[in-house]
């Protein structure tokens, strides 16, 4: 997993565990095509890296992500000579697929979110499969502050399944900011915490994470996000029934079920 980038920083803090860091703090760690670039490929890194269980992303400095970068994301390479609009539509695409991205890799990823999440940057928020904040947190759609559509990089589908349909157009309508204490209570975060202590809480979800089959964590995965895209109860019950027979013909799974009538700790090996 070690590789070095200009905008973010990719470590390890605990085994089992990659941690990214959006790495711009002078901009608030705003978004450019350079660290989108960076982040597509630390993700697929990780999500190639088997011995990695969980991914943290964060922000560097007092901010978590303040969105794109206002003073100039950069040019997609290839449409150097296309038009302002279709210019447009390609950085568009390239920092929404950022979802896409987080959705699709097999660990789960927590947010760590410290300071400002907003426009983008509370895109990759909501993307995360499990937020955590610290109390400096505050959040915000703020597109259509902009004179743009509120609807933007999946929050209009993700939002209203996090925190329900009249929260979500509340806040989108109006771009208002939400601050911690308001974001906890509305199930925008799992919990809120001080500022020194979100990277260790972080890594204690992790951890438990870990404790579990690395096949039963990312088909849990699979299936919740499958789920929420899914037209009809009895559809997501049967990709549970066969997903549930997969996974217990796993030796990890028999073998769970043998420690679990002994009373021993399991040893994964992911098989």
């Amino acid at each position: 997993m070690e590789q070095s980038y200009e905008n973010i920083v990719v470590d390890s803090p605990q085994s089992g565990v990659a941690r990214i860091t959006l790495n711009r703090p002078e901009r608030l760690n705003a978004l450019t095509l350079g660290l989108v670039d960076d982040l597509h490929d630390a993700l697929d890194r990780a999500d190639n890296h088997h011995e990695t269980r969980a991914i943290i992303i964060t922000g560097a400095g007092r901010g978590f992500c303040a969105g794109l970068d206002l003073t100039g994301f950069g040019t997609i390479p290839g449409t150097e000579t296309f038009g302002q609009q279709q210019q447009g539509m390609a950085v568009q695409q390239h920092i929404a697929e950022i979802v896409h991205h987080m959705r699709d890799v097999r660990q789960p990823i927590i947010a760590a979110i410290n300071g400002a999440a907003a426009g983008g940057g509370f895109a990759i928020a909501c993307a995360s499969d499990i937020r955590y904040c610290s109390t400096s947190a505050k959040f915000g759609t703020a597109f259509v502050r902009l004179g743009v559509s509120g609807c933007d990089i999946g929050v209009s589908w993700m939002l209203p399944r996090l925190i329900g349909a009249s929260r979500a157009w509340e806040l989108m309508l109006t771009g208002r900011v939400v601050d911690s204490e308001e974001a906890n209570r509305i199930g925008l975060v799992s919990n809120v915490v001080s500022d020194d202590e979100l990277i260790d809480t972080c890594l204690a979800v992790a951890a438990e994470i870990e404790s579990n089959s690395p096949f039963g964590v990312w088909m849990t995965k699979e299936v919740m996000w499958s789920n929420l895209e899914i037209p009809s109860l009895r559809a997501g019950i049967d990709m549970e029934n066969r997903t549930q027979i997969l996974a217990s013909g796993t030796e990890d799974s028999k073998k769970a079920m043998t420690s679990f009538l002994s009373r021993t700790q399991v040893d994964w090996n992911n098989r």
